[in-house]
């Protein structure tokens, strides 16, 4: 059991990170402001899991990163992800970014696609506007560390009424486990534009026999404008030794539109939130997410949809599949505010069980204010279905077979939803390696 007493970071240590880097003043200021917000708030406190039990100060130290000439002189392991059609590229190794890319062509359009501690320096008017305003700092004490000790990160920002058909793509890639790894990424998609944004983060400690305790601490802020398209993929895949906690919000305004497809196939214990605020009239939500534990993992999976606009509309659907001793708290809520009037939440849990010692809770939670709107929840947990497995069996195939084969069946509908080909087939080569049978 690891006791959380201080926090490890300061005043003096983040206005020193913040020189280091050259940083306008307004951001060094709001890094000093997460600092004494971290020594007073407390951390997150999710429903039945005791993160406080997890090593939740090990965030390591900012190393600087050199940058690489091209995605050619990228390691295979993370050249290997990038596939072939994506409009754009950031690459961040440990605690900075070493390579990043943009087509001319939307270069030409105005669109921004760099790391964000560039775009704060170079767009400071926009990174400053928009920056922990769905995330707020003093939301606990997780985003509030956040906020005083991020690196590198992300910032996008699409002109009204383009369209990006390609995906912009990120990587972040761990391989130190002294470096911190703690990522910010930011997207402003402007009235009326549309844009689809890949990001995998991985970790590789191959050179260490027994590498440190390391915490990932990743915030996602997504600003849907009027009629706006966002579509926003992610995969995780950290090693045992690290604590993988992630908090992503998106805002959207009226007709806007915000699509989450999420994996989290992390080794160590995760906790991941991810929520869409449908403030404005017709906005909607569609969240997908998947997951896999094994081992002694403990993971807290949630996703959220709060409703204050007329006509809105969400859905959440997360599929579980837990082994071994792993266990599971997914939550799903759905909040339809006071005014919110004709909104419509939808949500399905499932959690498939392959180990009695596995645990899976799926927690589906609606809160009602208003009385003219629909809203409904649907959960289930449970093994393979035996009569399935006998129905493979009888066609010849070996019970072992039938089993992967429902099983991938009960994740394929997410899995299939991935925009990028690599990180498709990446997911699917983690899904063999985790549900290993």
């Amino acid at each position: 059991m690891s006791t959380q007493l201080t926090t490890p970071v300061n005043r003096q240590s983040v206005e020193a990170l913040s020189r280091s880097k050259g940083e306008p003043d307004w951001l060094a200021q709001r890094r000093v402001k997460g600092a004494e917000l971290a020594e007073t708030l407390e951390w997150p406190k999710p429903e039945k899991t005791r993160i406080d039990r997890w090593n939740l100060n090990a965030i390591g130290a900012f190393k600087p990163q050199s940058p690489v000439a091209s995605a050619a002189d990228l390691p295979e392991s993370v050249r290997s992800l990038s596939g072939e059609a994506s409009a754009g590229l950031i690459v961040q190794r440990n605690s900075g970014v070493v390579h990043q890319q943009l087509s001319p062509e939307l270069q030409a359009k105005g669109i921004l696609f760099t790391d964000l501690e560039t775009a704060s320096r170079e767009h400071a008017e926009l990174v400053q506007k928009y920056l922990n305003t769905v995330v707020a700092q003093d939301e606990n004490k997780l985003t509030a560390l956040h906020s005083a000790v991020w690196s590198g990160g992300v910032f996008i920002y699409i002109p009204k009424n383009v369209e990006v058909e390609l995906p912009l793509q990120a990587l972040f890639h761990s391989d130190d486990a002294e470096a911190s790894f703690s990522r910010h990424v930011l997207i402003v998609a402007d009235s009326h534009s549309r844009v689809t944004y890949v990001e995998n983060a991985a970790s590789d400690y191959s050179a260490a026999a027994e590498p440190q305790a390391l915490v990932q601490q990743a915030v996602v802020e997504v600003i849907v404008k009027p009629g706006a398209h966002v579509r926003f993929a992610t995969v995780h895949h950290m090693g045992d030794n690290v604590v993988d906690m992630t908090i992503r919000r998106a805002l959207i305004e009226n007709d806007g539109r915000m699509e989450w497809i999420v994996g989290d196939m992390n080794e160590g214990h995760t906790l991941s939130d991810t929520r869409s605020l449908l403030k404005g009239n017709g906005s909607t939500s569609d969240a997908k997410a998947i997951s896999i534990g094994k081992n002694k993992q403990q993971m807290s999976l949630t996703t959220g949809a709060v409703h204050f606009g007329r006509n809105s509309e969400s859905e959440m659907v997360t599929r579980a599949v837990m082994k071994d001793q792993a266990t599971a708290i997914i939550n799903g809520i759905t909040k339809i505010e006071k005014g919110a009037t004709k909104a419509n939440g939808q949500q399905m849990e499932k959690v498939l069980m392959l180990s009695p010692k596995a645990r899976g809770d799926a927690n589906p939670i609606l809160l009602i204010d208003e009385d003219d709107v629909k809203a409904g929840h649907a959960a289930s947990v449970g093994q393979v279905n035996p009569e399935q497995v006998y129905y493979l069996m009888s066609r010849g195939i070996s019970k072992q077979e039938a089993e992967r084969l429902i099983i991938h069946g009960f994740l394929a509908p997410t899995v299939s939803e991935i925009p990028v080909k690599a990180v498709r087939d990446q997911l699917q080569q983690l899904l063999e390696r985790k549900l290993e049978i």
